[in-house]
C-alpha cells in the first residue's frame, strides 16, 4: 500500500469519527433535559389509573381515579371512588378548564384565577393536576449544578416563567435524575419567590416501554404534617385517543 492511498485512508476514517465523537461528546442543554423529562411522562398519550391520598395530622383520606391525555392541551380525570365524589369529572382543552358534578347534573367552568385552588381539598392545584402550563414552552430553563438525591444522580435546573407566560409560579427548581431522566424532585415558588410547595418522587416502576416514579408526595412548605401522596396504579402511553374524546359532552358519559 502506497503512501498516498495510506493518507486518503486516514483522511476517510478521521471523517467519519469526528462527527460522532462530537455527538457523544456533546452535553444536553437545560431545556433538552426538561423536555426529556416531560415527554417520557406525559408521552405522545397516556392513560391510565391512580389513586390519591390526602394526609393530614387527624385524619387522611383516598381519592381514586381515572385520568386520559394527549399532549399539552387535552387532560381528563373521571373519580371513581369515593362515593361521596364518584362520577365528577375534569376537562382540560387548550386553556380551558371544566368540572362536570354530576350529583345536581352542572358543568362548572373553572376560570385561570382558580388554577392556584386546591384540587379536590388536596395539596395539589388544579394547574398540577391538569397540567395547564408547559414546563417546556412557557419557562426559561437554567443549569445551575447538580445533587445527589436518595441515591440518584441529579440535574438542578432553574425554571423562570417567560413574562407573557399564562403560569401559576414565580419559579420553579426542578431535580432530574440523569438516569433515565426522571422528574425526582420539584420546588415551586411564588411570585414573591417564597417557597409554596415541595414535590418528590419515589419508587421507579415499569410501565409498558419505560420505567417512572409510580408514587409522589406534594408537601406544602410551611404546614407541618401535611401532605398528600399520589400513586400510579397502571398507565398505558401512545396510545392512539381521538381528540373528540376531550369534550364537555365525553363529561356526561365517560366511565
Amino acid at each position: 500500500m502506497n503512501k498516498k492511498l495510506i493518507l486518503i485512508l486516514m483522511a476517510v476514517f478521521s471523517f467519519l469519527l469526528i462527527p460522532e465523537a462530537k455527538i457523544v461528546a456533546q452535553e444536553l442543554t437545560a431545556t433538552e433535559i426538561v423536555q426529556k423529562a416531560d415527554e417520557k411522562n406525559r408521552g405522545k398519550t397516556s392513560q391510565g389509573e391512580m389513586t390519591m391520598t390526602i394526609i393530614r395530622p387527624k385524619w387522611k383520606r383516598a381519592i381514586s381515579m381515572k385520568y386520559w391525555s394527549k399532549g399539552d392541551d387535552y387532560f381528563m380525570i373521571y373519580i371513581t371512588a369515593p362515593a361521596k365524589e364518584k362520577g365528577q369529572v375534569f376537562l382540560k382543552v387548550g386553556n380551558e378548564m371544566w368540572n362536570y358534578v354530576p350529583t345536581i347534573s352542572r358543568m362548572i367552568k373553572i376560570p385561570p384565577s382558580m388554577m392556584m385552588q386546591s384540587w379536590m381539598g388536596s395539596d395539589f392545584t388544579n394547574d398540577d393536576l391538569v397540567k395547564q402550563s408547559s414546563i417546556v414552552k412557557d419557562y426559561d430553563h437554567k443549569l445551575v449544578g447538580e445533587d445527589t438525591l436518595r441515591g440518584m444522580e441529579c440535574y438542578k435546573i432553574v425554571l423562570t416563567p417567560h413574562p407573557d407566560a399564562p403560569v401559576v409560579w414565580g419559579k420553579i427548581i426542578s431535580w432530574i435524575t440523569k438516569d433515565g431522566y426522571n422528574m425526582w424532585k420539584s420546588e415551586f415558588y411564588d411570585e414573591d419567590g417564597y417557597l409554596q410547595n415541595i414535590e418528590n418522587s419515589y419508587d421507579i416502576k415499569h410501565f409498558g416501554d419505560r420505567d417512572i416514579p409510580s408514587r409522589m408526595e406534594m408537601i406544602p412548605a410551611d404546614e407541618k404534617g401535611k401532605k398528600t401522596v399520589m400513586e400510579i396504579i397502571n398507565v398505558e402511553f401512545d396510545k392512539p385517543i381521538d381528540d373528540s374524546f376531550f369534550s364537555k359532552q365525553n363529561m356526561k358519559m365517560v366511565r
